[in-house]
């Protein structure tokens, strides 16, 4: 007997319990809203601007996150972010501090043997520390002393600096793509269902986005790139489910009147139960495994992802539906373009018929005896 996950016939009013999980998804909006004055909005380097550099000490070296943490704090750089590159025990880091902590290193901690300072000193008068103009060369030469002298020797083996305009930019043009990126779908939904069924699915979007930002702020967890690219694969995720949800509800639109429209909407989820769950599950377990056992580096981007998918598959069911449910109720009586679509070859709508580009109903089909309702009534009353 093969295995069903969802056994057939199973029937979970999902719609009926729409109220509840309106209000659970304001919740967490407002309190994710809340959290920005309060919080603020943790921006990385590359929205705002700052350095990242990456070292490799030598292998006699016994050194971690917290020891480089120390030496860079000492020097008047607070909120630096260190990531250690491959394994547990490995010697490789990237180092990250926000721009305006770029020009502060006069620690008194940061103690120099007079070498060093002479060498500062010739490499400032020569146009920039390390060929680095500027106060940023110097800081980076002054740290790679410094780590040296209270940890061990160490090759700098990259250095990136990014401006705050270019971050600013770097920012824009993310708000841009995400804004773009879901009018291609209202777009998308609009051809391929019809018009009533877009919002339903922008909403559920916005929602995703909404909800994984504001736990993101009310966590105190940096936005950067890894963060920007995990929001639009959220997009296309929880489209993907809400597309699939959607067809089989267009689809049982065809054959069931909209009278039934809460009994069509919780038939459909219900049919696609198994897909859903299957899909979520096998997704979350790949990025658990990038959360777990893909390091620093990756992390952001797991984690806003795994946040992702959740709201993602709880908006397809408990946000997207329920709004058809709720612009069909207020607007289905509204006239929609006449395209038949599963009446008959050639046939237009006819009286008591609602034909929109994604389905056609009946709303007063007579009896299947042919017989109107009327005639029966006087029927009985003759007897």
């Amino acid at each position: 007997m093969p295995f069903e996950l969802v056994p057939p016939g199973t029937h979970i009013d999902f719609i009926g319990k729409r109220r509840i999980t309106a209000a659970i998804s304001i919740t967490l909006l407002l309190a994710g809203a809340i959290a920005v004055p309060i919080n603020g909005v943790k921006l990385g380097i590359d929205f705002q601007g700052g350095t990242e550099m990456q070292v490799l000490f030598d292998d006699q070296v016994n050194v971690d996150e917290g020891a480089i943490r120390s030496v860079v704090g000492a020097c008047g750089i607070e909120d630096s972010s260190v990531v250690r590159y491959g394994e547990a025990a490995g010697r490789e880091f990237l180092i990250r501090f926000q721009a305006g902590a770029v020009a502060s290193v006069t620690g008194p901690s940061c103690a120099l043997t007079p070498e060093q300072e002479e060498a500062l000193e010739r490499a400032k008068l020569s146009g920039g520390g390390g060929g680095d103009e500027g106060e940023k060369g110097e800081t980076i030469d002054k740290l790679t002393y410094v780590l040296g002298n209270g940890i061990g020797p160490l090759q700098v083996q990259r250095v990136e600096f990014v401006g705050p305009r270019v971050g600013g930019e770097l920012r824009s043009d993310g708000l841009k793509s995400l804004l773009v990126a879901c009018i291609l779908i209202l777009i998308y939904i609009a051809f391929r269902f019809s018009t009533r069924f877009a919002p339903g699915a922008i909403i559920a979007l916005v929602h995703d986005i909404g909800i994984t930002a504001g736990i993101f702020v009310i966590l105190g967890m940096e936005f950067d790139l890894r963060v920007l690219a995990a929001l639009l694969a959220i997009l296309g995720y929880s489209l993907n489910d809400t597309i699939i949800i959607y067809d089989r509800i267009r689809e049982n639109m065809e054959l069931r009147t909209k009278v039934d429209l809460v009994d069509v909407l919780n038939q459909s989820v219900n049919q696609t139960l198994a897909r859903t769950v299957l899909t979520s599950g096998t997704t979350m377990a790949v990025v658990l495994a990038l959360w777990i056992l893909g390091g620093e580096v990756i992390r952001p981007f797991a984690v806003a992802m795994a946040i992702g998918i959740v709201v993602g598959t709880y908006s397809s069911v408990f946000i997207a539906s329920p709004t058809l449910l709720l612009l069909e109720r207020r607007f289905g009586g509204a006239p929609a373009p006449a395209v038949a679509t599963g009446i008959g070859a050639g046939a237009g709508p006819g009286a008591g018929e609602t034909t929109d580009a994604a389905f056609t109903v009946r709303h007063d089909a007579p009896p299947r005896d042919g017989r109107s309702n009327k005639s029966k009534r006087n029927k009985k009353k003759r007897r």
